[in-house]
């Protein structure tokens, strides 16, 4: 059954407007009687029917309240380096599926893609529209947030808060395992930094561990940043999360 995010609080009767009316008029061609599942801002789940329609709008009927709560107890965040091509496409749309609550485009020195203002938002808007579709398809109960492009200083000194946990995934780190280090996180929000095609670089490794940043190996084979990104997410989540 489709899922929808409503902006707002679930009611007897709503009405759902913009790119969501579009698509089930005139893309899913819905009739009054057909059902939808919407998620409302509380992470509230409702079966709901759909009764009238007008140019803009469809109104929807609340049959039931659904349990579905499909959040991880964790808040895991992802800051991934820009990747080029579409891979940044894919690891924003796996981050949603394995539970992430917000994604952050990290520019940094060996960043193969470089983007102006104006091509950076274009792309938050596009891995937006990503994550949006991809939390209706997976049953999330929730939308992953991505937020706009950051340089890696700023995103130390603002994006990282104080009291996360953050773990950046570096492959001259030998020792420390991802699973010895979640051993003694007791942070609530946890956020994993992750590199572009090029990994990081000595001087950014060392701004990392003196903004608190703890590093970890994933293991003794170099990943590509796609692959690490996703094995760092669902490792976590296997760990402290909802995958165990």
């Amino acid at each position: 059954m489709r899922r929808l995010f409503y902006k707002g609080k679930l009611a007897d009767t709503i009405e759902i407007t913009g790119a969501d009316a579009h698509h089930l008029m005139h893309v899913m061609r819905a009739r009054p009687g057909q059902q939808i599942l919407v998620v409302d801002d509380e992470n509230q789940v409702g079966r709901m029917e759909m009764t009238a329609f007008r140019e803009d709008a469809v109104t929807l009927a609340l049959k039931e309240h659904l349990d579905a709560d499909t959040e991880s107890p964790i808040e895991l965040v992802l800051a991934q380096c820009l990747l080029k091509s579409d891979k940044m496409d894919w690891v924003v749309q796996k981050a949603v599926e394995l539970g992430a609550v917000g994604v952050i485009p990290v520019r940094s020195r060996n960043c193969v893609v470089r983007y102006d203002a104006k091509k950076a938002a274009a792309r938050c808007v596009r891995w937006q529209k990503i994550a949006d579709e991809a939390a209706k398809q997976c049953g999330r109960t929730a939308l992953l947030q991505v937020s706009p492009v950051v340089g890696l200083s700023d995103f130390l000194a603002a994006e990282h808060k104080a009291g996360d946990a953050l773990i950046f995934f570096y492959e001259n780190e030998n020792e420390q395992t991802l699973k010895r280090c979640l051993g003694s996180v007791t942070a609530k929000r946890i956020v994993l930094l992750v590199g572009p095609e090029g990994g990081f670089s000595l001087d950014e490794a060392q701004e990392v561990e003196q903004a608190g940043g703890r590093s970890v190996t994933l293991g003794p084979r170099i990943l590509r940043a796609e692959t690490a990104a996703l094995a760092a997410v669902t490792a976590v989540q296997y760990d402290l999360g909802d995958l165990s």
